[in-house]
């Protein structure tokens, strides 16, 4: 995977999200209406450079979760995961470091879309991973809270100690 350090605009951003009909809930977290957030912090035995590439990589991403994906790693592309009950489009990505996504379940009204944004640190031979959750309906977070982990970190230390 080839390394990529790009940011979208505030500009960008907003088209991209009015292309995703996602401007109503961005103006909700905003203004408050989605006030909900997640913050958890995880440590993974490897490079934040490997972290970053799994997560962005269609065929890793599937071989951690056992489902498929549909991801590339580029600014403003769309993807698919867990067999496209997650749908979303890649906001913001700097190499190795940072991942920002719009990011929706399918269970979601049309047009609600939350922000994901995954922080990668090294933290000795491993990763410190900062990970914020925000602009959701509040009547999702404990499903969310739940999810992140059964999902995505436990799933991904078990695939990383393979």
């Amino acid at each position: 995977m080839q390394p990529m350090t790009e940011t979208v605009t505030r500009r960008q951003l907003a088209l991209l999200l009015g292309s995703l009909g996602a401007a109503a809930s961005t103006a909700g977290a905003q203004t408050g209406e989605f006030p909900a957030r997640i913050h958890q912090e995880v440590d993974f035995p490897a490079k934040p450079a490997r972290l970053y590439e799994i997560l962005l990589d269609a065929r890793l991403f599937a071989a951690f979760t056992k489902d498929t994906a549909e991801v590339q790693p580029r600014p403003g592309e769309p993807f698919k995961l867990f067999g496209g009950r997650v749908t979303g489009r890649n906001v913001e990505l700097v190499a190795d470091r940072r991942i920002v996504q719009a990011w929706r379940p399918e269970s979601w009204p049309p047009g609600v879309y939350s922000i994901v944004r995954f922080e990668l640190a090294a933290a000795g031979s491993g990763t410190h991973l900062a990970f914020d959750h925000t602009g959701f309906p509040e009547e999702e977070k404990e499903h969310l809270v739940a999810g992140w982990p059964r999902m995505y970190w436990d799933p991904l230390r078990k695939y990383l100690s393979a």
